[in-house]
C-alpha cells in the first residue's frame, strides 16, 4: 500500500514542504531514497525500537520510502516521527485517511518519547501558507510553533499519542498562545540599566545617539574604564521590538534551536562572541549552512570586546554584511540568505598594554608595538563604524557618589521618540527604518546642510583627512542628533558634535 505523509526541511530561514511517500510491497528490505543524510538513514533503528516498545512493529516486507523533492538534500533526525507514522499507515497498522492533512515532525527516542527539533517556527509558517490542518511536533517546540495564529499546533510527548489520534480518534491537546499578549508581557524588563553607571556622561550621550539612529559604535579606552559595562547596557535603551521584528528574530533563533520556552522573543538579542571565533561561526556557513553570530544578533546588538584581538580575516568578512544588512552563503547546489541588520558595538584598548599617555601606567608600549596593534583593524572596517568615542577612567569622586545615574527607561523614551521621527520620514521606503540604513541618495535628500555647516564640514574633512564614507557617516550621525532634539534642519552644532565622534580618523588622535 502507498501512503503520502508530509514533513518539512528548513533552508536559510524558510521552510520547504517534504512529501514522504511510503510504499510496502512483497519481499524483504528497507530502502530510503531522496538524498537523506546519515541521521535520517539511521532512523530505521530508532523507529524499529520505538515501535516495538509501544506494541507495534516494522512490517517484515519490502519498505520503500521516497523523500520528495528527491534532488533536495534532507538532514537531521526530525523526520523520525514522519517516517514511523508513514510506515504504520502504509502497513495498515493505523488508519491512513487523515495523516496527509498534517505536517508531522519529531525525533524519536527508543522508548517512543520525542526529542525537540530545530526550525519549528518557519515550518509552522509554511504549513499555514500551504493550507495544512495542523502541525504535530514535540511538546518542547509547541509554544514556538503556536506563535503562528490560524494553525492547529499539537505538542506531543510520545508516539502513542499520535497513533491514538489517527487510529482511535483520541483528542490531542492543542497549544494556543495569544501572540500579542505574550509579546507585551515580557517587553520591559532590562537586566542591565544605565542607572548603575557612574560618570561617563559623554559616552552615555554617544550611546544614546547610536541607539537613536541605529549607528555602529566603537569605544576606545584603557582597562577598567567601563567599556564592557556600558556596551552591555546599550540594548536596554534601544526601542522595544515591533511584533514583526520579534517574529523575524525568533525565526532565526528557531533555525538553530535556541528559542526559549516562552516562544516569541520580545527582548532584543545581545550577542558577545569570544575573540577566538572563526569566520564561519561569525557570518554563518558550514556544510549545511547555519546562521552565524551576526544573524543571531539581527534586530539587536553584536558586541565585539577587544576588537584587535579578533583574527583579521574574521573582521574583514563582516564588511559586506555591515553594508548590505544581510549575508548570502553560496554552495554549489544552493544559496541561502540570512538577515543581519544589527548594531555593531566594539571596544578596544588604545595600545597593547591598555595604557597610553598615562604617566602612572604600569606598562607602556612603543610606537611600533602600538602601530602593529592598531593596524589589525582595517580602514574600511573603521569607515563602517559611525561613532568612535574615547572612554576615560572614572575618577574616585564620581565612583563614590551615592546618586544614581539617569535610568535606561528615560533614555529609551528619548530614543524611541527619535526613532518615531525616522519611521515617519522613511515610511515610503521598504528597507530603510532608521538613519544608519540611509543610502547615499537618501543622505543627499534628508541631510541638507546650510552654507555655514558645509564650510565647517569642509574644513574638518581637510584637516582630519576624512574619506568619502566618513563624510556620509558624519551626515547620518548629525541627522540623528537633530532628530533627538526634534528639529527639522541640521545645524552647525549638530555637525560639530558628529565630527567629534570620528576620533579614530584623526591623525595623531592618541597624541
Amino acid at each position: 500500500m502507498l501512503v503520502k505523509i508530509f514533513g518539512s526541511a528548513v533552508f536559510g530561514v524558510e521552510a520547504t514542504t517534504i512529501i514522504v511517500e511510503v510504499n510496502i510491497d512483497k519481499g524483504i528490505g528497507y530502502h530510503l531514497v531522496g538524498l537523506p543524510d546519515n541521521a535520517i538513514k539511521e532512523s530505521s533503528y530508532r523507529i524499529s525500537a520505538a515501535l516495538n516498545n509501544n506494541g507495534y512493529k516494522l512490517p517484515g516486507k519490502k519498505i520503500t520510502i521516497n523523500m520528495a523533492p528527491a534532488d533536495l538534500r534532507k538532514e537531521g533526525s526530525a523526520y523520525d516521527l514522519t517516517l514511523a507514522i508513514g510506515i504504520l499507515a502504509a502497513s495498515n497498522q493505523i488508519k491512513s485517511e487523515e495523516v496527509g492533512n498534517y505536517i508531522i515532525m519529531g525525533e524519536l527516542s527508543l522508548d517512543g518519547s520525542l526529542q525537540p527539533i530545530k526550525g519549528a517556527l518557519p515550518i509552522a509558517i509554511k504549513a499555514l501558507e500551504e493550507g495544512f490542518t495542523g502541525f504535530i511536533l514535540p511538546k518542547q517546540n509547541a509554544k514556538e510553533a503556536a506563535i503562528v495564529n490560524g494553525l492547529k499546533v499539537y505538542g506531543i510527548e510520545n508516539i502513542t499519542e499520535v497513533i491514538n489520534f489517527f487510529d482511535k480518534d483520541a483528542e490531542l491537546e492543542q497549544t494556543i498562545i495569544d501572540t500579542r499578549a505574550e509579546f507585551y508581557k515580557n517587553l520591559d524588563n532590562p537586566e542591565f540599566d544605565f542607572a548603575d553607571v557612574k560618570g561617563q556622561e559623554s559616552v552615555k550621550r554617544s550611546m544614546e545617539i547610536a541607539a537613536a539612529g541605529g549607528h555602529n559604535i566603537i569605544l576606545v579606552g584603557p582597562p577598567g574604564s567601563g567599556k564592557t559595562m556600558l556596551s552591555k547596557r546599550l540594548s536596554s535603551i534601544l526601542p522595544p521590538m515591533t511584533l514583526q521584528e520579534a517574529l523575524e528574530t525568533t525565526k532565526i533563533h528557531s533555525v538553530v534551536g535556541k528559542v526559549k520556552d516562552s516562544g516569541l522573543m520580545s527582548q532584543r538579542p545581545f550577542r558577545s562572541p569570544h575573540h577566538t571565533i572563526s569566520d564561519v561561526a561569525l557570518v554563518g556557513g558550514g556544510q549545511y549552512p547555519q546562521p552565524g553570530e551576526i544573524s543571531l544578533s539581527h534586530n539587536g546588538v553584536l558586541f565585539l570586546d577587544e576588537l584587535p584581538e579578533f583574527k583579521r580575516t574574521v573582521l574583514e568578512v563582516m564588511r559586506q554584511p555591515l553594508e548590505d544588512r544581510e549575508v548570502t552563503i553560496s554552495r554549489a547546489r544552493f544559496t541561502v540568505t540570512y538577515p543581519s541588520s544589527f548594531m555593531l558595538v566594539a571596544s578596544m584598548n588604545p595600545s597593547p598594554s591598555g595604557y597610553f599617555n598615562d604617566p602612572d601606567a604600569p606598562v607602556t608600549s612603543s610606537p611600533a608595538e602600538m602601530q602593529r596593534y592598531l593596524s589589525k583593524i582595517s580602514g574600511p572596517l573603521l569607515d563602517r563604524i559611525d561613532i568612535h568615542i574615547e572612554v576615560n577612567p572614572v575618577p574616585f569622586e564620581k565612583l563614590s557618589e551615592e546618586r544614581l545615574g539617569e535610568p535606561s527607561k528615560l533614555i529609551r523614551e528619548r530614543v524611541t521618540k527619535a526613532r518615531e521621527i525616522q519611521s515617519e520620514r522613511f515610511k515610503e521606503l521598504i528597507n530603510v527604518h532608521y538613519n544608519a540604513q540611509m543610502s547615499v541618495k537618501q543622505i543627499r535628500k534628508f541631510c541638507v546642510l546650510s552654507d555655514e555647516s558645509k564650510t565647517l564640514l569642509k574644513n574638518a574633512m581637510e584637516r582630519l583627512n576624512l574619506s568619502a564614507r566618513a563624510y556620509d557617516r558624519i551626515l547620518k550621525v548629525s541627522r540623528t542628533i537633530a532628530d533627538l532634539e526634534g528639529v527639522e534642519n541640521i545645524s552647525s552644532t549638530h555637525i560639530s558634535e558628529a565630527i567629534q565622534y570620528r576620533s579614530l580618523d584623526r591623525e595623531g588622535w592618541l597624541g
